[in-house]
């Protein structure tokens, strides 16, 4: 670290501590907020998403060095404003007691499940989609009750303090704030004592991040990544599904958590699919260098990253297919990486090991199902998974044999952007999951509460023990 940053980080610090002192305090005067008090809330937050829509635009270009700026209203701004509409619609649902079936040697006493806000939730957002999930997050943890603090990336600065600005103008602090600041910070913030921590980013960090939960017994939500495969079946319609595929890998230039890794095509039918996959890319991006539709890699590391692990499966014997329709020469400095297939893929090749996060391809082939299934359950379970086909028998058998955190059949990433469906990981891919109702549960402690009736035959089972207890608990044991 430099010197000239050092008093800005310790001023981070000492300010996210007093925040998260300011937010507990708070918590301990209003322990659970009113419907009106979190719909409040949930419509500021909804009124900063609709009503800052251009601003929030012109922030995540400018860090990215060419954003799309549909990719941004679709894929941030409408995404965020659609959950919170929906968490709006149900939160007085969400928020009642629910009534439980209780055995019958309970009656006459009844049991009920009462969602109670936790407290302070500390929120860690990536840098890949700035916006969406900051803020998504965010709605649940404030329509549950709680009181927020976000770490926005320090990858994308003028999301991040655009984020603090707007946050700093809708919300108290005691209320939601945000904190920014490198990656200093970050670790600081991850050993913070919050009563439940949320983080979104790579596998390798958010071990960092368990690790510093722990210390401090803190639940953590981790959203990481992985390798998605997406899987096509013989019975897959080429022309229907090959396109669809493109579009979810190079949407963002594929910097998307559930962007599919690689694919799995039948071995004789492997010419065709990269064909057709080249052909689907030249119509979505018939030009690259200055397209405003395709986005640029986030930063000089990324494209670099990116660079070497094309050069990589080369040097190991991948094909490597560069889908530039134009042939133009591509500056660096714009960052702007072709779209690229990589056939003949092996397991030693770095590509094959790490989250590619780009719009790289591997193609894998495989002769029947069995070895299929094989090798992507032999593999860190993902994120996603892509199945493609008609064959019902065939797509069933996929889905009960192989283990992911979410699936979309004949298509991708849409299981995202469905609200009643949680989202989120297994194993390396995460822990937790979130999205409409299982984002309020998840920031709620769901109170078991038992109402003992007045007329309980319980003292039959009291000491002094005796015959009574016996009869009693000869029919008791049979229930």
């Amino acid at each position: 670290m430099n010197a000239p940053a050092e008093p800005i980080v310790a001023a981070s610090i000492q300010r996210l501590a007093r925040l998260h002192a300011v937010q507990r305090e708070a918590f301990a005067q209003e322990r659970f907020p009113s419907l009106d008090a979190r719909r409040d809330r949930l419509s500021r937050l909804l009124a900063l998403v609709t009503e800052n829509e251009d601003a929030v635009v012109a922030a995540i270009d400018a860090d990215f060095g060419g954003r799309s700026a549909h990719e941004t209203r679709l894929g941030e701004l409408m995404v965020t404003a659609s959950g919170i509409r929906d968490t709006l619609r149900h939160l007085a649902a969400w928020m009642r007691p629910r009534s439980v079936p209780t055995p019958v040697s309970l009656l006459p006493g009844r049991g009920e499940i009462v969602p109670q806000p936790i407290g302070v939730v500390g929120i860690i957002s990536p840098w890949n989609y700035p916006f969406q999930l900051a803020l998504v997050p965010v709605a649940g943890a404030l329509a549950a009750g709680n009181r927020a603090l976000l770490k926005p990336s320090e990858l994308t600065p003028r999301t991040s303090d655009l984020l603090a600005e707007l946050v700093g103008g809708r919300f108290a602090e005691d209320e939601f704030a945000v904190v920014t600041g490198d990656a200093d910070v970050g670790r600081t913030f991850a050993s913070t004592r919050f009563d439940h921590l949320f983080f979104t980013g790579s596998t390798l960090v958010g071990r960092h991040v368990a690790r510093a939960a722990a210390e401090n017994l803190v639940p953590v939500t981790l959203e990481l990544g992985g390798k998605s495969p997406a899987l096509f079946d013989d019975s897959a319609d080429w022309r229907l599904v090959v396109p669809r595929l493109a579009v979810g890998k190079l949407f963002n230039a594929g910097q998307t958590c559930i962007a599919p890794d690689y694919a799995i095509v039948p071995a004789a039918r492997r010419d065709a699919f990269v064909a057709s996959l080249s052909a689907a890319r030249a119509r979505l991006y018939p030009t690259l260098a200055v397209n405003p539709d395709y986005t640029a890699i986030v930063s000089e590391r990324h494209y670099k990253r990116l660079a070497a692990l094309v050069a990589d499966a080369r040097r190991k014997g991948a094909v490597v297919i560069e889908v530039n329709p134009a042939a133009e020469k591509l500056d660096a400095a714009r960052r702007k990486f072709a779209p690229t297939i990589l056939v003949g893929v092996t397991d030693d090749m770095a590509v094959m090991q790490e989250e590619i996060f780009g719009p790289l391809l591997p193609v894998e082939t495989y002769d029947s199902l069995d070895e299929a299934i094989a090798r992507i359950d032999a593999r860190p379970r993902p994120l996603a998974f892509y199945w493609f086909g008609r064959d019902a028998a065939r797509r069933e058998r996929v889905l009960r044999e192989t283990i992911a955190g979410g699936v979309t059949i004949n298509d991708t990433l849409l299981h995202f952007a469905h609200e009643d469906l949680p989202f989120g990981g297994i194993g390396d891919s995460g822990i937790g999951a979130y999205h409409g109702e299982r984002s309020f549960a998840l920031f709620s402690n769901e109170k078991a509460v038992f109402h003992q009736s007045r007329l309980s035959p319980a003292r039959l089972l009291w000491p002094p023990y005796g015959r009574t207890f016996e009869r009693v608990f000869a029919i008791l044991r049979h229930l």
